[in-house]
């Protein structure tokens, strides 16, 4: 099953069951100070995957999710055999970002449908917080996709196409089921644990983090 049904698998979950805090609460706020590690109140399972997934929340307007993409890339090659990589784009819905993070998600699921994700996820980071390109509407994610290697017309028709379209706008709900309430947040053991910058006492120790949880499995 490929990321984007696995998205969609999940909002199916979703759907009805949202147990934690109005979409419109749910702002970034600061976990348990000192903790190395969360557990969720309600974990329902993250995977789909006879592998375990370690499932990470980002946005490419966040400047630690920009410092742990490396990291995380090197510890997932670590665990290559054990541990599969996912990753959903943080929407706070009712936010002051909301507009721009559906933007970014929808970017993100584009290149997710393209295959193009493990090779442009660093660059579209660098892309927006480095080079200044807010690649929030069609043109401009166009342009920057070609300028990357990628067919214009064959991203037009993925970021256009209904997949991910539903697969953006159920983000928000994802990240409300999840009980995300910091970017970056990574969920690992079916969703039953998550560590995060604060959790983790900074975003450097969190593959540290995550090499325990990943342990206890």
């Amino acid at each position: 099953m490929n990321s984007l049904l696995r998205t969609a698998a999940l909002l199916a979950l979703a759907g009805g069951l949202l147990t934690g805090p109005t979409a419109a609460a749910a702002v970034p706020g600061v976990p348990h100070d000192g903790a190395r590690s969360d557990r969720l109140d309600h974990p329902r399972a993250v995977r789909t995957m006879e592998r375990q997934e370690a499932v990470e929340f980002f946005w490419y307007g966040c400047s630690h999710s920009l410092r742990l993409e490396r990291p995380l890339e090197q510890w997932a090659a670590r665990h290559h055999g054990d541990v599969t990589l996912r990753r959903i784009p943080a929407v706070w819905r009712g936010g002051p970002d909301e507009r721009v993070q559906l933007a970014h998600a929808r970017l993100y699921y584009t290149l997710e449908k393209l295959g193009r994700v493990d090779r442009l996820q660093l660059a579209a980071f660098r892309a927006v917080q480095e080079q200044g390109e807010r690649l929030t509407g069609e043109d401009q994610a166009a342009d920057w996709a070609r300028r990357h290697g990628i067919d214009r017309a064959a991203f037009r028709a993925a970021y256009r196409s209904p997949e991910v379209g539903r697969a953006a706008e159920g983000a928000a709900d994802l990240l409300v089921r999840y009980q995300v309430k910091e970017v970056p947040t990574v969920l690992v053991q079916g969703g039953r644990f998550r560590t995060s910058p604060t959790a983790a006492g900074g975003v450097e120790r969190m593959p540290e983090v995550l090499d325990g949880l990943v342990a206890k499995s």
